[in-house]
């Protein structure tokens, strides 16, 4: 193989969306991410933004063109997005969920996963103390 190449990280994540006010509502609103970009179309409505996530990367928010039809939990393609959170904020972020009135789906260890208003997956995810501890 040639010359190693710069370790991969993540540039930008990319979600479609029916509606991006409700989107914009949880992202920005319920999570917290900041703004940093909007799109608009040829005549002018909006069609996408971009939501900071931190160290350089983004979350796009794409308007559809259509309604299609929703993905399964368990068909091929990505599961869901799981953002960063510190452990000792796991408290402050289940109650900042129930707050916005969004649901808890299921837990484990070190998760915590709900839906955004699109039905799409999104965990709030941790390591364990002593892991994070241990470097």
């Amino acid at each position: 193989m040639s010359e190693p190449l710069q370790s991969l990280s993540v540039h930008h994540l990319a979600v479609v969306v029916r509606d991006l006010e409700r989107a914009e509502a949880f992202y920005a609103g319920v999570l917290g991410l900041p703004v940093v970009r909007r799109w608009t179309d040829e005549a002018g409505a909006p069609r996408s933004m971009w939501l900071e996530l931190g160290g350089g990367a983004f979350l796009a928010v794409e308007r559809a063109a259509a309604a299609g039809p929703t993905r399964a939990d368990d068909a091929p393609g990505w599961h869901c997005v799981a953002l960063g959170i510190g452990p000792s904020e796991r408290e402050a972020w289940r109650r900042r969920l129930a707050e916005a009135g969004v649901a808890i789906e299921r837990e484990s260890a070190y998760s915590m996963y709900a839906r955004d208003p699109e039905g799409n997956l999104i965990a709030l995810s941790h390591y364990p103390h002593a892991q994070v501890e241990a470097g």
